[in-house]
């Protein structure tokens, strides 16, 4: 029996485009949209230490901004980092209608600053019984650690969870744990495959 629904956030409940961000930034340095994002993905290392809290919201500006050799200054690189975001109400819609019959975990690998931006955003997604975010973990999935800290504030077996994710890689970490995955794609009718799991809502 199910009793835990967990959920990943971007690609999900809210979509991202990164490329907004890269377009925005392009207009305070001297590379183009198309520059800053290969310099993005050679330095993800960046990223995924401020996505798991290892450094702070200071340190990453200071090194996006020596990296992109970029002239802004800390509030409006945040402001144009953080708007990257999209509502998807019909999944949303779901999450709200599971909430009556299931515990909601949200397992996302985000940084302080955007979570908190989301936050203001988009408050009517602040419907989780329990927030488990990379940034606090330390941890960012598919590390097997984010996935035991999700559990653990479940109070369940892997088996009664199920877990929805848009990356491959992320779902396969939590079957190996024993949790049911659902890969999330744009063409995936969520409804009908949860309805397909026997799950009430």
């Amino acid at each position: 029996m199910i009793r835990c629904v967990i959920s990943d956030l971007g690609r999900v409940i809210i979509f991202f485009d990164n490329n907004i961000f890269f377009e925005k930034i392009a207009d305070y340095c001297s590379f183009s949209k198309e520059e800053i994002a290969e310099l993005t993905f050679s330095h993800l290392n960046i990223i995924q230490s401020f996505d798991e809290g290892k450094i702070t919201p200071g340190e990453f500006f200071n090194q996006v901004i020596e990296k992109l050799e970029a002239k802004i200054d800390y509030d409006d690189f945040f402001s144009i980092y953080n708007d990257v975001f999209t509502l998807n109400p019909p999944i949303l819609e779901i999450m709200k209608r599971l909430k009556q019959n299931y515990k909601l975990i949200l397992l996302s690998n985000t940084d302080v600053k955007r979570f908190d931006f989301i936050k203001r955003r988009f408050p009517e997604i602040l419907i989780f019984d329990e927030y488990v975010l990379s940034y606090e973990v330390g941890s960012m999935k598919p590390h097997p650690q984010i996935y035991e800290e999700a559990l653990k504030r479940a109070g369940v077996k892997p088996e009664e969870c199920i877990f929805i994710d848009d990356k491959e890689e992320n779902i396969k970490t939590a079957q190996k744990l024993g949790i049911n995955g659902i890969l999330m794609e744009p063409q995936t009718d969520l409804e009908a495959i949860l309805h397909g799991m026997n799950l009430s809502f």
